[in-house]
């Protein structure tokens, strides 16, 4: 599965400019890369920049039809490139009158799944006005299977734990990390992708943006790390706000090395299931 992930410097609370910027990027690196481009993975808030404040901020969820522009503009690149794509936007839900940092993932045809933050980050205040999401998700594309977490998720290993489900196979083959996550604690930040690679045995995409906002430089150091914890592409790590850290990689995520290396070291057989 052709991988492509965005390093990018967002936008302070404006939507438009940030999927207009990043329609030009993903445009470019995808004609770049001359071959099926299957999925396109966003850092954590990546139309408007991370927010603990969200009114007037957070995109509304209309009523009629639950949508937001950022939401739209994602199914229409899914639609364009005939991939899907993910990330997180803040949104204010009407129907439930909440706020939640929900990550959607989108498939080509207008097919939405998403999973809302679970772990909000006390720290930075994010749980005085966001609700937190109860459920792990893990979506399947084209063959692969998908855990979906944002940023302080990286942090808590039990709930992202590899289960084998009743036919013995693994829940997931990747995850997804997206995030805003502050320069001051990048080596956790790669520490951690590697880690919960190597202990669930799957690849782990993490993206991060880089540039600052209202509260925070960010790093970048977003990578693709196989099962082995071995980081098979990454965008620089930046303690600025350099423009010239905004940077498009991609990978493939080889379901055939997966497989291998589970039947030849199935660590996950011997895992504490119950937990």
């Amino acid at each position: 599965m052709k991988t492509i992930i965005v390093q990018y410097d967002i936008i302070w609370g404006d939507p438009k400019a940030n999927t207009g910027r990043l329609a030009m990027m993903i445009e470019k690196t995808v004609k770049e890369e001359r071959v099926q481009t299957d999925l396109i993975v966003l850092p954590e808030m990546f139309s408007t920049g991370f927010t603990t404040e969200p009114e007037g901020i957070a995109e509304v969820l209309q009523d009629n039809g639950r949508t937001c522009d950022s939401l739209e503009w994602m199914k229409s690149q899914a639609a364009l490139y005939n991939c899907a794509i993910a990330g997180s936007i803040a949104v204010n839900d009407q129907k439930t009158n909440r706020y939640y940092n929900r990550f959607y993932f989108v498939k080509p045809g207008g097919l939405v799944t998403f999973y809302n933050k679970h772990h909000l980050f006390t720290y930075g205040g994010e749980d005085k006005r966001f609700t937190p999401g109860e459920e792990r998700v893990v979506v399947s594309w084209r063959g692969v299977n998908i855990l979906l977490q944002v940023c302080y998720d990286l942090r808590f290993p039990i709930f992202a734990r590899n289960r084998l489900l009743k036919d013995g196979k693994p829940e997931y083959d990747l995850i997804l990390y997206v995030a805003s996550w502050p320069v001051s604690r990048v080596e956790a930040w790669s520490t951690l992708l590697k880690a919960r690679a190597i202990e669930n045995q799957c690849f782990v995409i993490g993206v991060n943006r880089i540039g600052s906002d209202p509260s925070c430089v960010y790093p970048g150091a977003s990578a693709i790390i196989d099962p082995y914890g071995n980081v098979l592409k990454s965008c620089e790590t930046v303690s600025n706000t350099a423009k010239n850290a905004e940077k498009m990689v991609s990978a493939d995520i080889d379901l055939e090395v997966l497989t291998a290396f589970r039947a030849k070291f199935p660590v996950l057989k011997d895992a504490d299931n119950e937990l």
